[in-house]
């Protein structure tokens, strides 16, 4: 694979520099090792790549839906023939192996669904007043931003220019400077295949100045965000400080399992470490709380250690082979690690794991800690690594109130082979997805996803996406 990357931003459909002039160093987390430079967008460049959304708006919403489908199912399929570049530019910007990659794929079915939703937004009518004829049509927005993060950014681009673009709306969107590298091959994909100027404009840069300029922007009416609680706080602030845009927010968590002792354990261990080593345990919906009805509690922490053992050594991403990579950089090792220090600072019992591994790269040890006191931090907070905390229960209304602790609510999973205590539970538990006999990182295409409480606002996936980038008008008619 060649080491030679596109590095400039995308405007009006062509590559160019910065106008600051300005660059940023991006590094590979596996080497520590400077990969090159990347342009910085300003708010010049934000200002430029709205004027060029605004321009191309009116034909792109005028276009039939059909056609805007046609022009994303393109592009989908020239992502296909891409994946591998794509996945070795997220492998060594954020240390995601390629190994059987399955969340770039994951991003062109979404673009592929929302593509054949295009023809689907449709309003209602209303006979109840026999003097009016009314009727709600669903128009886009006009021009809309989003701001994505650097841990799947394939997978986030395609969950907000898929119904973005296909509801008839143009977009500005803003990749981490963490891991910029492979949104612009979609950049490339779209100059390739000829697809409408300026209705995807795709910047690199920080969150200041670039991320802030389009949050306040006064020409972007539809904002969506994904990241951390703390900024989709401050995104939101500025917005509503603009022009009040619309906000999508999905942001953090600290995502629940709970095993009642009739559940299947094998299956039950392999997912939960699936889920919090997947990404190297970078996820918002990795299941980092794992509670297990006392009973059989040792037995699962037995099972999910060698669960965790079977993903192997950690290795180089680009490897065959290589389950597990990297943090994505230094910032995020050494907050990991800080939690490491905290578990053995509060003397807990680390079952696993516990430390940095002893190699070149920011490698951190899958770490399980068993009944940490619930009001730790270790808890509380997003870790966002592959350290999931283990807790024993025995009463049904002790663990859903243990599991609804928390300020997050995002996702949640029960294991059990009773159906009736599954969606009794499923009913109870605090979060915007609830897994039965699955967990993390299982999504449905059609279905939403988003979060409670202050894992978000807003829902991406489905037909709620759909409405969510559409505004809804009112039209009377007298008979």
């Amino acid at each position: 694979m060649a080491s030679k990357f596109e590095n400039r931003l995308f405007v009006d459909g062509e590559f160019t520099a910065a106008r600051s002039g300005k660059t940023f160093d991006i590094f590979n987390p596996a080497t520590t090792q400077k990969l090159g430079s990347v342009c910085e967008a300003s708010v010049e460049d934000v200002d430029a790549a709205v004027e060029a959304a605004t321009r191309a708006f009116e034909s792109w919403s005028e276009l039939p839906g059909a056609k805007r489908g046609d022009w994303l199912n393109r592009l989908a399929d020239k992502l296909a023939e891409n994946v591998e570049e794509m996945s070795h530019l997220e492998a060594i910007t954020m240390g995601r192996p390629v190994h059987n990659d399955f969340i770039i794929p994951r991003g062109i079915d979404i673009i592929r669904y929302f593509a054949n939703r295009a023809s689907d937004i449709q309003g209602e009518t209303s006979l109840s007043d026999p003097s009016l004829f009314g009727m709600t049509i669903c128009q886009p927005f006009g021009v809309t931003g989003a701001i994505i993060p650097w841990n799947t950014p394939i997978l986030m681009l395609a969950m907000k220019i898929g119904p973005a673009l296909a509801s008839g709306n143009t977009m500005v969107l803003k990749t981490s400077e963490k891991s910029p590298l492979s949104c612009l091959v979609v950049a490339r994909c779209m100059k390739e295949i000829g697809f409408p100027r300026g209705v995807l404009n795709i910047l690199s840069g920080f969150g200041r100045p670039c991320g802030e300029a389009i949050a306040k922007h006064m020409d972007i009416r539809k904002l969506a965000f994904t990241g951390s609680t703390a900024t989709g706080k401050a995104i939101k602030k500025v917005a509503a400080e603009s022009n009040l845009k619309n906000v999508t927010v999905e942001l953090g968590g600290k995502s629940p399992l709970i095993i009642f002792e009739d559940a299947d354990l094998a299956q039950a261990a392999a997912d939960a470490a699936f889920s919090i080593t997947v990404v190297s345990g970078q996820a918002c919906m990795a299941n980092s709380r794992v509670y297990v009805e006392e009973s059989r509690a040792r037995e699962f922490l037995d099972l999910i250690k060698a669960e965790i053992n079977k993903i192997g050594t950690s290795g180089d991403p680009l490897a065959t082979g290589t389950l597990r990579g990297p943090q994505a950089d230094r910032v995020q090792y050494e907050r990991i690690l800080s939690f490491l220090d905290l578990a053995r600072e509060e003397k807990l019992e680390v079952a696993l794991g516990g430390d940095r591994e002893n190699k070149t790269g920011y490698y951190i040890q899958p770490t399980v800690i068993y009944n940490a006191p619930d009001q730790s931090r270790l808890v509380k907070e997003e870790i966002f690594g592959p350290v999931l905390c283990l807790f024993t229960f025995t009463d049904e209304a002790e663990v859903l109130r243990r599991a609804n602790d928390t300020e997050y609510g995002l996702y949640a999973s029960v294991y059990t082979r009773d159906i009736k205590r599954a969606l009794r539970v499923s009913k109870k538990l605090q979060a915007g997805t609830v897994g039965v006999n699955v967990t993390s990182p299982t999504t449905s295409l059609d279905l939403p996803f988003g979060g409670w409480k202050e894992s978000g606002e807003g829902r991406e996936l489905g037909k709620h996406a759909l409405d969510s980038w559409t505004e809804v008008k009112t039209v009377l008619i007298r008979m």
